[in-house]
Formats: structure tokens, sequence, C-alpha cells
């Protein structure tokens, strides 16, 4: 069982495949953490949440959403 202060991380939709390309993704309170899912241990890049929605709804935009 994970503390409420433990990231829930899931594997980002553009992950490819093969395992040797994903990048994870969590929410934290103040950000949307993203991290290499190979080095869960190594760090990881803290984006708030408004920059996080401009950068999702670009893709959308893009027709590049999955």
């Amino acid at each position: 069982m994970t503390s409420p202060s433990t990231p829930r991380w899931f594997k980002s939709s553009f992950s490819g495949g093969s395992g040797t390309e994903c990048v994870e993704c969590a929410r934290n309170g103040s950000a949307i953490l993203v991290r290499d899912s190979k080095r869960e241990d190594g760090p990881s890049v803290a984006v708030q949440h408004q920059a996080w929605r401009l950068f999702v709804d670009s893709l959308h935009r893009e027709g590049l959403e999955r």
C-alpha cells in the first residue's frame, strides 16, 4: 500500500511498446511529475498543472493525443 505522499506513477500513452522508451507520469498536489520508467529511483521533472494542461492541449490541437 502506498502512502498518500507517494506518487502513483502511470505509463504515458505515448511510450513505445518495447519497454525501452517509456515515460511515466504522476499527479502530485502542485505538479505533474515525469520520469524515465527505467530509472524509478532516478530524477523526475515537476511541471506545474497549468503548464501541463497547455502542453496536453497543444497535443490535442496537433492531433497527437492517444
